[in-house]
Formats: C-alpha cells, sequence, structure tokens
C-alpha cells in the first residue's frame, strides 16, 4: 500500500464543513465532508466510510481537490448521446409539438412519439437492432 496523498491545507477543514453545508449538490457536499475528516486527523479509510465512498475514490477526489481547489469537486459535464437532428430539424418538430395536433389532419388528438416520428419522417423504430 502506497504511502497517503497529502492534502492542501490553505482551506481548513472547519471552512470544508461551511462549504458542505451550503452546497446544493449532495455529491459535491459529501466530497467536501470526506476532505474535511481528513483534515481533522482520521484515516483515510474512516473518512471515506463516513462520506459515503470508498479510499480509492476519496483519493481520487484529493488529487481534484489538490489540482483545481473546491472547484475541481464538481462533476465535469459529460457529452451523452450525440445530436440526431440539426438545429432547423429540432426547431421544426419544437414547433410541431407547440402547435399540437390537428385531428383533422395528423388523426390524433395527442401527440404519441410514433405520431411524432411519423410526422418527421423519422425511420427510427424501438428496436434498433433489428431484432424481433
Amino acid at each position: 500500500m502506497g504511502a497517503a496523498v497529502p492534502i492542501r491545507t490553505d482551506i481548513e477543514a472547519a471552512e470544508l464543513r461551511r462549504l458542505a453545508r451550503r452546497e446544493a449538490d449532495g455529491r459535491v457536499a459529501a466530497r467536501l465532508l470526506g476532505l474535511a475528516n481528513v483534515l481533522d486527523g482520521m484515516s483515510r479509510d474512516v473518512a471515506a466510510r463516513a462520506a459515503g465512498m470508498d479510499r480509492q475514490t476519496l483519493r481520487d477526489w484529493v488529487h481534484r481537490f489538490n489540482a483545481a481547489g473546491v472547484a475541481g469537486l464538481r462533476d465535469q459535464p459529460r457529452p451523452g448521446r450525440p445530436v440526431w437532428l440539426t438545429e432547423g430539424q429540432q426547431a421544426t418538430l419544437k414547433a410541431i409539438v407547440l402547435r399540437g395536433p390537428d385531428p383533422d389532419r395528423e388523426g390524433v388528438s395527442a401527440w404519441r412519439i410514433v405520431d411524432l416520428c411519423r410526422i418527421a419522417g423519422s425511420t427510427y423504430t424501438s428496436n434498433r437492432s433489428g431484432v424481433a
């Protein structure tokens, strides 16, 4: 087992706890409390378990805290699924949805996803793998 990664000490444990109390994101608050526990002298394992994580996860957050401070404890945006529609197609679909269906023209009184796919001309099906 390697040596514990040192934690920067420019922010005291009491300040980290104060920030945790005011933090709206529960995951960031738990990370702040884990770091505060270590700064207060708890072992890394006990501090991590008290904050709801394992020791290795706490170690990873220590590295991010050392590099970027409290801002480093926030989750980074994830790219997500690529957008299938262009901005113009998205605007058109939004206009259709907001306008609402015309029972005489579309044959429905409320939008369902299959209706919107039909109107948009999409060939997307709920089973993209082709397995029946």
